[in-house]
C-alpha cells in the first residue's frame, strides 16, 4: 500500500478476482445500518396512506421482502459470504416525497453484514416500486448509503452526512 491507501480486498496479487479467506478472522458481534429513498407522485403516495393500493400493502410488503433479501445475500452479490443472520429489519418512514428506508442487520460472525444491509433497503425499495409503478413508473429511488457499521478489524464507522 502506497501513502495509506487501501488495497481492495477481492483482488489477488495478480489481478484475479477472488472470494476473501475471513478463516483467520475473529468472530465478532457485526451491525451495519443503511438507508434509502424513493420518491414518487402525490398519487402514489396518497394511494399508499389510504391503503388503496390493488396490490396490497406495499409497505409491509418491502419489509417482509427487505428481510428476506438480506437473508439471501450471498445468493445474489458475487463473493458475498453466507452469514449467519441474527436480526435483520426494514423500517419505513413516510417523507414529503415518499419514503426513507432504514435497513438494520446483525451477525456473531467473522465478517460485517454492510452487503445485507445494503441489499435489504435495495430489494424494499424496488418492492415499493413494482406494487405501484402502475400509478407512478417515473418513481426514483435513491441515493443509497451505508449509515453505520460496528465490530470487526475495521471498527466503527457512522456516515456523518446525510446522502
Amino acid at each position: 500500500m502506497e501513502g495509506g491507501e487501501r488495497q481492495l480486498s477481492h483482488v489477488d496479487a495478480h489481478g484475479r478476482v477472488t472470494m476473501v479467506d475471513v478463516g483467520a478472522k475473529a468472530v465478532t458481534a457485526r451491525e451495519a445500518v443503511a438507508c434509502g429513498e424513493i420518491r414518487m407522485s402525490a398519487a402514489a403516495r396518497r394511494l399508499i396512506r389510504a391503503g388503496q393500493v390493488k396490490k396490497g400493502d406495499p409497505l409491509q410488503a418491502a419489509r417482509i421482502a427487505g428481510i428476506m433479501a438480506a437473508k439471501r445475500t450471498s445468493e445474489l452479490i458475487p463473493l458475498c459470504h453466507p452469514l449467519p443472520i441474527s436480526f435483520a429489519g426494514v423500517e419505513l418512514t413516510a417523507t414529503r416525497q415518499g419514503y426513507r428506508i432504514v435497513g438494520t442487520v446483525r451477525t456473531t460472525g467473522q465478517t460485517g453484514v454492510e452487503m445485507e444491509a445494503l441489499t435489504a433497503v435495495s430489494v424494499a425499495a424496488l418492492t415499493i416500486y413494482d406494487m405501484v409503478k402502475a400509478v407512478d413508473p417515473a418513481m426514483v429511488i435513491g441515493p443509497l448509503a451505508l449509515m453505520e457499521k460496528r465490530g470487526g478489524r475495521s471498527g466503527h464507522y457512522r456516515r456523518t452526512a446525510r446522502p
